[in-house]
């Protein structure tokens, strides 16, 4: 693994060290720690693609973009239940 030096403020480092010790970690592993809990920008949209990727595959429900831009959870309930609607009435192809 290639190690780097970060320079900071004495505080920010005291702070680090002991959140740290807390955990029982080095204080590189908690810096790597609270860079997984902050994804970039990249990083949820790349989540937000496999999880669309996954819903047209898996749960076969083909959702645009726009619709796991607003209300995924939300919608995927509504198209859901307008497939479920669909199979009771006989209108929908079962597969």
């Amino acid at each position: 693994m290639t190690m780097t030096t970060v320079q900071m403020p004495k505080h920010t480092r005291d702070h680090l060290a002991a959140l740290a010790e807390e955990r029982g970690m080095t204080l590189g592993q908690i810096v790597e720690a609270i860079a997984k809990e902050h994804p970039t920008r990249a990083q949820l949209d790349e989540r937000a693609a496999a999880a669309r990727e996954h819903a047209r595959e898996v749960v076969g429900v083909d959702m645009s973009d726009e619709d796991f831009r607003v209300d995924v959870l939300g919608n995927l309930r509504k198209i859901a239940a307008e497939k479920v609607l669909a199979l009771r009435s006989g209108t929908a192809d079962p597969a």
